[in-house]
Parts: structure tokens; C-alpha cells; sequence
């Protein structure tokens, strides 16, 4: 009878341990469902609100119990949430950290890029954007002394042979214009056309065109790329490292984006600028590790090497 009392003692003098123990778990896992969902509307913004799980998760710890074992009480079920929550904060906020700190790093490399080379880049786009994108014969800033609106015939004159030179008219007109129906394929192909003939400048204001009447097309990323590529190969480096990086950032999953960041590094280099270039390349091979394929990946090592990459 007194064994039979001292039991009963012990088990009432525990029922408020066991229920304190509980509180306290409950209220650290509340706490940590609530840090989970701020988090998480941060790297998911669509998630409504609800717990998003990992889809790989750690295998159990523990052995599962043999026959005859009892279910697992309250206490130990909140443990075990408490330890995945953990787990998943932990998981996600070093994620986080990681991802924005390289795009901190680029962004910084890039703004303080774009700022020296502005007044250059404004200096040699402003001659060439004219030539480039029409072909009108009118230029009234070549006779500002005049009073009449109209141009007089000699600077019409002036500007024609640039713009009319037999060879080169010959060779824009041996370019054929794709003609399948489908205008955005067309444009972009004739543009890549000119590209090809060597013929830059008209290959530039195609390109330009392309990506201004068709910016959500998936020609839009190549022909983005493309005249970068025609900047570059025009011997105009600073205007296509601007435009590479414009194609990165303003379309991040366009199917030419690594394309851009790896020719973006080129010129970059051109440039004489390797340690930026070494940034590009890291970036390229953390962004897109999965979509470039072995040419692309010898390529980087090759333009690391040039560059002198750590």
C-alpha cells in the first residue's frame, strides 16, 4: 500500500514538469513557424503565407521503435519539429546571405565600371547612332547658321557618299531578307545576316530594332547578344559591354544570357579590366553552371587564364 502511494506521489509531482517542458517547446516552435514564413516570403514571394518544406530532407536519427514500444509522446513530436525548423532556417538564411552577397559584388563592379566609362561610351555612341539607325537624307545640325528650316543642297550632298557608296550598297543588297511569316524569326535572322556579311553598322540598327518591337519574343536575348557582338567586333568594346550586361541583367533567362556574360568578360578584357573580367566569369559559372556546356566551360578556362584569374 505505501509503494502503491509513493508512485502515485511521484507520478503527480511530475505531471507539471512534463507540462512546462511542453510550453516551452510549443512557444520555441511557434516562434520558429513565424521566422520561417518571414523567410520565406522573402525567397518565395508566392508562397501565400505557407510553409514551403525542402525537397531532400535529413534522414531520421533515430531507429525506428521495435514491437511493443509505445508512440512517441507530445514532447518528443515538438522536438523533432523544433530540429527540422532549425535545420530549414538555417539551410535558407545561408542561401540567402550567399546569393546576395554575389549579386552585391557584381552590382558594385558593374556600377563603378559604368560610371568612368559613361562620357566615353555617350562621346562614341552620339557620332555613331545616326548612320546606324537612318537613313534619311535630312541632317539639319550641318547648316545651323542658316535661317531657312530646310537644308540647303550642299550638306544633303555632303553626307551622301557615306551613305551611298556603290560597294557598300552592293553588298547590303546581296544580304536576302528572310520571308517565312513568322516576323520576329525574320528580323532577327536578317540582322544575324548582316552580322555575317561584316556589314556592322546595319547589322546594329536590325538588332536594335529587333529587341525594340519584340522584347518579350525569345529572339529578344539574341539579338540582344548579337549586337554586342557587332559592337564588339566594330571596335567599339565599352558600347558592347554595355549592351552584354544590359542583356544579362534585363533578361536573366533568356537563352543567350550566359552567352552575354561570357562575351561581356571579353570585352572586359579588351578593355583591359581582368579583374572584372574574373568577376564575369565567376558569376557566369555560379549562375549558370547547369546551362553551359563543355565548349563554353574550356572557353572560361581559357579567358581565366588570359585574364589571370585566381
Amino acid at each position: 500500500m505505501r509503494i502503491l502511494l509513493i508512485s502515485a506521489l511521484f507520478a503527480t509531482a511530475a505531471l507539471p514538469v512534463a507540462a512546462s517542458a511542453q510550453s516551452n517547446i510549443e512557444g520555441r516552435v511557434g516562434k520558429l513557424e513565424s521566422e520561417m514564413r518571414a523567410v520565406q516570403r522573402k525567397v518565395f514571394p508566392g508562397g501565400g503565407g505557407q510553409l514551403i518544406l525542402p525537397d531532400v530532407s535529413a534522414p531520421a536519427q533515430t531507429p525506428a521503435p521495435g514491437p511493443g514500444t509505445p508512440a512517441s509522446s507530445a514532447i518528443i513530436d515538438l522536438t523533432g519539429r523544433v530540429v527540422s525548423l532549425e535545420s530549414q532556417m538555417s539551410s535558407l538564411t545561408g542561401q540567402i546571405e550567399q546569393n546576395q552577397n554575389q549579386i552585391r559584388r557584381l552590382q558594385e563592379a558593374f556600377d563603378a565600371y559604368r560610371r568612368s566609362n559613361d562620357v566615353r561610351v555617350k562621346a562614341i555612341e552620339a557620332p555613331a547612332a545616326r548612320p546606324a539607325e537612318t537613313f534619311d537624307d535630312q541632317a539639319p545640325e550641318a547648316a545651323p547658321a542658316r535661317s531657312t528650316a530646310r537644308p540647303s543642297p550642299p550638306p544633303r550632298a555632303a553626307s551622301a557618299p557615306a551613305r551611298t557608296d556603290p560597294a557598300r550598297a552592293e553588298r547590303a543588297a546581296a544580304v536576302v531578307k528572310p520571308a517565312s511569316g513568322d516576323a520576329p524569326e525574320d528580323e532577327y535572322l536578317y540582322g544575324y545576316r548582316l552580322w555575317a556579311a561584316k556589314l556592322y553598322p546595319e547589322a546594329q540598327a536590325q538588332l536594335k530594332k529587333v529587341a525594340a518591337d519584340y522584347p518579350k519574343h525569345r529572339r529578344a536575348s539574341y539579338a540582344r547578344n548579337l549586337l554586342g557582338r557587332a559592337y564588339l567586333d566594330d571596335g567599339k568594346p565599352s558600347l558592347a559591354s554595355v549592351t552584354f550586361y544590359d542583356n544579362y541583367k534585363t533578361l536573366p533567362d533568356g537563352e543567350r544570357a550566359p552567352e552575354s556574360l561570357y562575351y561581356l568578360a571579353q570585352a572586359l578584357q579588351t578593355l583591359k579590366k581582368p579583374a572584372d573580367a574574373c568577376k564575369v566569369y565567376a558569376e557566369l559559372t555560379d549562375v549558370y553552371a547547369g546551362k553551359i556546356g563543355a565548349s563554353m566551360k574550356a572557353d572560361i578556362a581559357r579567358g581565366r587564364t588570359a585574364a589571370k584569374c585566381e
